[in-house]
């Protein structure tokens, strides 16, 4: 059962690092999932204060996933148009065949959506389309490293019980 618990942790561990990239996967909420999992292992002792810490910071991670992109949007001028076309290109970046696809598909999914929007102002819509595209890239870079935050104090954990499995 330990192993399973350990394993099943680990695999949480990396859906949620992927999960930082991809929208289909959760990010920080999966990879605390794997800290949890670790802890119900016997021999493990249970520091509640740690798992309160990163169940706070996967939540504030989980929130601030989806308010960057609205106020790198709003701040460069841009509509609801445009953040909805940002989340529709990046599934659409992802799907489709292309290299980079989940870079390229944000971007030109907020551009077209603020050309939905005022097909007239195409300065504007790039502004806003570039404001979009870098709130994707901070929020992409925050839940990144939360989760990899997450998977060294998985690694360190295990290490530091290691006499356990080895």
């Amino acid at each position: 059962m330990e192993y399973f618990l350990l394993i099943a942790g680990f695999i949480c561990m990396i859906g949620g690092i992927l999960g930082s990239f991809l929208p289909v996967l959760p990010d920080a909420p999966l990879s605390w999932i794997g800290l949890l999992l670790l802890y119900f292992c016997d021999g493990i002792e249970t520091e509640y204060w740690t798992l309160g810490i990163t169940l706070v910071l996967a939540i504030i991670s989980g929130i601030l996933d989806y308010v960057i992109p609205a106020k790198g949007t709003k701040r460069f001028g841009g509509s609801s148009y445009g953040i909805w076309g940002t989340n529709i290109g990046l599934v659409v970046g992802l799907l489709a065949p292309i290299p980079f696809g989940f870079i390229i598909g944000p971007f030109l999914g907020a551009f077209i959506g603020e050309m939905m929007y005022d097909s007239k102002d195409h300065a504007r819509a790039l502004k806003a389309a570039t404001g979009s595209f870098i709130g994707f890239l901070a929020s992409t870079f925050i839940k990144f490293v939360v989760c990899m935050g997450f998977l060294g104090l998985f690694l360190y954990k295990v290490w530091q019980y290691r006499e356990i499995w080895f």
